[in-house]
């Protein structure tokens, strides 16, 4: 059913209207009336003949008619009962303001999901409960108990947090941003982050989308809502909290790796949500991506009358991982003509300090036409002869909108009738450069996810019913751990490229293996109860003969019985070595909302001490994966630099996609590591060194394996 009920209605209903000034149900109904809803409203409170000059009614039945939308804000024990009279009614939406459902405990659980279950019956929609309300500034529609109606404008937020709301409020007022429309959803009984992601998408008043949530319900959902909202307009999200779900033990490096709040950023990546981390900067993206055109790139050109902070406004892009824009030569000739001698016309441009508004413009107007520079940054800081305001209103009126443009008018008192100017003239501004950048930064990748390749997944051949047997059979049997002999199987069935060997029991099998597939040879001890074989002593390699083997077998068992005398032994895995290469590390792991995540990482002290991996949710492209690796500190390594040489980046590529398709195919599969997986350079075919796996147990063994 549509969200327009909501947001248009006709006529509106409070349930729970006060006389008493501070109580919400009169600060609702004050604002209805006040704010100039143009609709017809009802006030209900038996206990009351009139209110605000419009006739109270003592139920929705006195009333007698139908009505579009009801606010409900009696007491949790009435809510039901209100809800019932709405739907009686014939009301298409309700609002319940009323706090004490499940933010309280089970009791308040459940009579939140039976409010829920009643109107899903009768194909009603719910906003709440526990929130503050929403606001539709087109339809002069204040049904809320917020202080204030702001500006009309292209900006509409959500919020899971009603307090934030109104802090939401009082900052867009101070930066005179205009709001399309403001709505609180509390516990999302019914309508969540994902139905107003897919109706704002659509709504032609809104022009940017605002959000602040501490879960998402549905993370496959969320991504698909998300997507179809950023490709129209740019959505932007802070995400506080984690979820209770992601917390489980996880018994791969991926898992270890991926902390509880991965999963969101890679579902934000993914779907081109830019993502805030601080309330400021929530307001600060807000602010440029309703305000200016989106850049063609990432090149920024810093405008400064002062060294410092055009130094530190360098800084700050290169540390976004922008590039200070190098000016086009006949922009540099330009520029020497219009300014003093001592003016630097390098980048940053420093136009000097006692730069008067006519040098501010010749430099903007420059910057303007070259095509070296995708977005500009204005500084200004307060020098004696600095006049902020003339210079704002003069930068405002040379702006062809052909490029965004931010400022930091750096200071206080002396500065702020220029940003006054720059706000009414609808130019970003900000304390700082280095928020100016950060900005930018969300602009540039904003515009990059919408200039991104259509999303093309490859399917590869693979042996998908050798991996259906090796996984029922486990599952069945409940040893949900696969070590490396069935992890390469696996991954052999799904193109990965393993070592000939085999599983030895005795040490006479061992030495018929090693002579069969060919020296040298690694040994490996197998066993369910063994993670990290290497630190117990259960890792040969290079054997280079049937003695060297025959030797390693013996004292592997003697060394990992003594060591860990209850661990169950399989055997012993002989194969064969693989070359030389970069040993790097592929996995995946499944969080509960948004599903399997794949991630890259180089091996060693990359990912044990610096943590330098990535993440991406599957399934995942070629592109994708490519940049999953571009967005390592390590990718250097990868291409050849500082002394390495190169490797084939396509081929890891290439099985981060086989694992995408594997586990995508699989749901089975919780985590999946290949540590290492060792590649070479351009043209050879990467080799897993090592493999291992949990699996989900089958629904019924759920509680006996306590997964």
């Amino acid at each position: 059913m549509s969200l327009d009920v909501l947001f248009r209605p006709e006529s509106v209903a409070v349930i729970g209207a006060s006389r008493t000034p501070g109580k919400v149900g009169h600060d609702i109904l004050a604002n209805l009336v006040q704010d100039g809803f143009p609709g017809v409203i009802v006030p209900v409170n038996p206990a009351v003949d009139t209110l605000f000059d419009l006739p109270c009614y003592a139920s929705l039945a006195a009333w007698g008619k139908e009505i579009d939308l009801t606010v409900i804000v009696v007491p949790r024990a009435m809510v039901l009962a209100a809800i019932e009279d709405s739907i009686k009614a014939k009301t298409k939406a309700i609002i319940v303001i009323t706090a004490g459902f499940r933010e309280t405990g089970p009791e308040g659980l459940a009579e939140e999901q039976k409010i829920a279950a009643l109107c899903q019956r009768h194909n009603v929609r719910v906003l709440g409960p526990n929130c503050l309300g929403l606001i539709n500034t087109e339809a002069r529609l204040n049904a809320s108990f917020a202080g204030r109606m702001p500006e009309p404008g292209g900006i509409s937020i959500f919020s899971q947090s009603g307090a934030l709301c109104t802090a939401m409020l009082d900052l867009a007022a101070g930066r005179h941003l205009g709001l399309a429309k403001l709505i609180s959803i509390g516990n999302k009984a019914d309508i969540s982050e994902v139905d107003l992601l897919s109706y704002l998408a659509h709504d032609e008043q809104t022009k940017v989308i605002v959000g602040y949530l501490e879960d998402i319900a549905t993370g496959n959902n969320f991504v698909k809502a998300a997507e179809e909202a950023a490709t129209r307009k740019p959505v932007i999200i802070l995400k506080s909290g984690t979820t209770a779900a992601g917390l489980k033990a996880a018994a791969s490096h991926t898992g270890v790796l991926a902390g509880v709040d991965t999963a969101y950023g890679a579902a934000f990546k993914r779907s081109g949500v830019v993502r805030a981390d601080t309330f400021d900067a929530l307001f600060d993206y807000a602010t440029a991506l309703s305000m200016q055109p989106l850049p063609k790139g990432n090149r920024i050109l810093i405008i400064t009358n002062a060294g410092g902070p055009g130094t530190m406004a360098a800084d700050a892009v290169e540390k976004a991982g922008m590039e200070v824009a190098e000016l086009d030569r006949n922009t540099a000739t330009a520029l020497r003509a219009q300014l003093p001698q001592a003016a630097s016309v390098g980048n940053p441009i420093d136009v000097l300090g006692d730069a008067d508004p006519e040098r501010y413009v010749a430099a903007i107007e420059a910057a303007q036409d070259d095509p070296s520079v995708d977005a500009i940054l204005v500084i200004l800081t307060p020098q004696a002869m600095t006049r902020p305001a003339e210079t704002a209103i003069a930068i405002a009126r040379a702006l062809d909108g052909s490029k965004p443009v931010v400022a930091s008018f750096m200071g206080g008192r002396d500065v702020m009738p220029g940003r006054k100017e720059l706000s009414a003239a609808g130019l970003p501004d900000y304390e700082s450069p280095e928020r100016a950048v950060s900005a930018l930064k969300g602009m540039v990748e904003y515009a990059a996810w919408k200039q991104r390749p259509p999303r093309l997944v490859t399917r590869f051949r693979v042996n998908r019913r050798r991996v259906e047997r090796i996984i029922s059979r486990r599952q069945r049997t409940g040893m949900l751990q696969l070590g490396e002999v069935k992890g390469k199987d696996i991954l052999g069935a799904y193109g990965f490229r393993v070592q000939d060997g085999a599983l030895a029991c005795t040490t006479e099998e061992a030495v018929e293996i090693a002579e069969r597939i060919g020296y040298p040879v690694a040994m490996k001890i197998v066993s369910p109860n063994i993670v990290h074989k290497s630190d117990l002593g259960g890792v040969m390699l290079n054997m280079a003969n049937g003695e060297a083997v025959s030797d390693a077998y013996d004292l592997m068992m003697l060394k990992i019985r003594k060591r860990v005398p209850d661990a169950l032994i399989e055997g012993i895995y002989v194969e064969q070595m693989a070359k030389k290469g970069l040993e790097i590390i592929i996995g995946m792991t499944r969080d509960p909302q948004f599903g399997p995540m794949l991630m890259f990482g180089l091996g060693g002290i990359f990912v044990e001490v610096m943590k330098d991996v990535t993440f991406h949710l599957a399934p995942i492209t070629e592109e994708e994966a490519i940049q999953m690796l571009k967005s390592t500190r390590s990718y250097a390594m990868l291409e050849g630099k500082r002394g390495h040489k190169g490797v084939d980046i396509t081929a890891i590529a290439s099985g981060l996609q086989r694992i995408s398709q594997l586990t995508t195919d699989f749901p089975q599969i919780l985590e999946l590591d290949i540590n290492p997986f060792i590649v070479g350079e351009f043209g050879t075919e990467p080799v897993v060194a090592d493999a291992r796996m949990t699996l989900a147990p089958l629904p019924e063994e759920g509680e006996k394996h306590g997964i």
